[in-house]
């Protein structure tokens, strides 16, 4: 566990915790009914329920495999990007995850009359880390059950956003959301998309760079160069106060009346 990032390890063990108690104390029916998140015109719904949900699932295989995801893949991006922007990304995510489902949930109520169910889980936050990995290294390959060839992890993302796109348009009550995975990468496409700040469209770019931790070294340079840039501002500021009181005592009393070392002042550049 020492080896896995803070972020994904405070994540698994949150998630496992979650899964446990609500297990062992009030049930996981009567936990995921207070902390899943309902269909926005349900009176059970409440705001909180848009992150609380992420951390509910709903049996030992559903728990299994996301936090398998995010131990695998995880790991990967947090090293690459640091704490602070993997966990910023993975909230986010998740919860724009839940909100595409509440639309899609919406939609379906009022237009195909069928009925909104209870979300839980984290595979919207998942699927986003999946389409992290796919985006920062395009060309790494990667197996995936059951092929028996490694293939590019931007071609292993496109698959499986292709498979969650056909789900969700053709299948009904299977108990999956599959609108909210959909939902965690279009959020996680944006959000990273907005952290490029207008980079290259596609898959073929490499955002790991953007994401680099700073070192010590690195923010002590950084300190040293706004203490100059402050130090040359302050400099620049008292040298023109003194040509100003120069140049007012010329005004005043004629050039004559300067001394040489306000002269040499007057003059140079």
């Amino acid at each position: 566990m020492r080896s896995i990032p803070i972020v994904t390890r405070n994540l698994l063990i949150i998630n496992v915790v979650a899964f446990l108690a609500a297990k062992l104390f009030a049930g996981l029916d009567v936990t995921n009914y207070m902390f899943g998140l309902h269909y926005i015109e349900d009176p059970s719904f409440h705001l909180f329920q848009l992150v609380t949900y992420m951390f509910m699932h709903g049996s030992w295989e559903h728990i299994f495999f996301n936090m398998f995801a995010l131990w695998m893949f995880g790991c990967v991006v947090e090293k690459a990007w640091g704490t602070r922007r993997f966990l910023v990304y993975y909230l986010v995510c998740g919860v724009g995850a839940g909100l595409i489902q509440e639309v899609a949930q919406f939609v379906a109520w009022n237009y195909a009359q069928s009925s909104p169910g209870l979300t839980v889980g984290a595979s919207g936050a998942i699927y986003a880390i999946l389409l992290a990995f796919g985006m920062t290294w395009p060309e790494n390959k990667i197996f995936i059950f059951p092929l028996p060839i490694p293939i590019k992890a931007k071609w292993f993302v496109c698959i499986y956003a292709a498979i969650e796109l056909f789900l969700a348009l053709n299948t009904t009550n299977d108990g999956v959301a599959h609108v909210a995975h959909l939902g965690g990468m279009i959020f996680g496409f944006l959000l990273i998309r907005h952290w490029q700040n207008g980079g290259q469209l596609g898959m073929n770019f490499d955002v790991s760079g953007l994401f680099k931790n700073r070192t010590r070294k690195d923010r002590n340079q950084a300190h040293d160069e706004r203490n100059k840039d402050w130090r040359y501002n302050e400099e620049k500021f008292s040298r023109e106060e003194i040509i100003d009181r120069i140049l007012d005592k010329v005004r005043r009393n004629g050039y004559d009346s300067l001394t040489d070392e306000e002269k040499r002042t007057l003059f140079e550049k």
